[in-house]
């Protein structure tokens, strides 16, 4: 008699259970949301972690699709407060301070989004990078196709990959000051650059842009869905 096949929902379990049991000792944290795993690991474990992944026969994750890095600075404070929300309008987005480099040893992290073709599983690894050191081995010996992915990170948050043989800034120009993705670079940036015609050549210059809100303070009041009677006029 054939084996009735397992639903998505029963190999995702049995796809969870596996990986707790295979990296507990590693110091691995599973978790499901909505229908999706994530691996949390140790920074220091992730080479181990990932050539396994690959290699046990039990997941084969042959694809790494994508790495990006993740800055977790004032991570939950709002700007955007609607509490105080009236029919004039509510104050938003107001001249943005020095921001306090907290959250230490889980201000960045690494995340690999992880593919079975075999298996037809997915999975997402994240591993936190400490804000004074955000290091983490490459991956690049397992996954040669992480180079670029790995280059955008370091490029966008700062994140180094030990190992990586060529890593240097893929997105930005070489004079680039900083990196852009982290949560307290300035939106008009460090430097800005011009072409010179007497130097025949680009030069850097301090920011002379000026610091401004570019999100409006007030929603104007709006009364094209009210009526007199308070309620919506659907004839228009």
């Amino acid at each position: 008699m054939t084996a009735k096949p397992l639903t998505p929902m029963e190999r995702l379990a049995q796809l969870e259970e596996g990986l707790r049991r295979a990296f507990a000792a590693s110091g691995g944290e599973v978790s499901r949301h909505r229908g999706e795993l994530t691996l949390t690991i140790p920074r220091g474990r992730v080479r181990e972690v990932m050539a396994r992944l690959r290699d046990d026969a039990a997941f084969r994750f042959e694809e790494c699709m994508d790495v990006c890095g993740v800055d977790y600075l004032a991570y939950g404070a709002s700007e955007w407060a609607t509490g105080a929300a009236s029919s004039t309008g509510f104050g938003r987005a107001a001249e943005r301070g020095p921001m306090d480099a907290g959250n230490g040893e889980r201000r960045f992290a690494v995340v690999y989004q992880l593919l079975s073709v075999t298996l037809n599983h997915r999975l997402r690894v994240k591993a936190y990078l400490d804000a004074a050191e955000p290091i983490v081995d490459s991956v690049i010996d397992i996954w040669p196709g992480v180079n670029w992915f790995e280059r955008e990170a370091f490029d966008m948050f700062g994140i180094l990959f030990a190992g990586h043989p060529d890593l240097r800034r893929i997105l930005t120009d070489y004079g680039f000051i900083g990196h852009p993705f982290r949560k307290d670079f300035p939106l008009s940036g460090h430097v800005e650059m011009r072409y010179d015609p007497e130097q025949q050549r680009v030069v850097y210059e301090p920011v002379t842009v000026e610091p401004r809100v570019l999100v409006p303070r007030v929603i104007r009041q709006d009364n094209r869905y009210e009526t007199g009677t308070g309620t919506a006029d659907a004839g228009g």
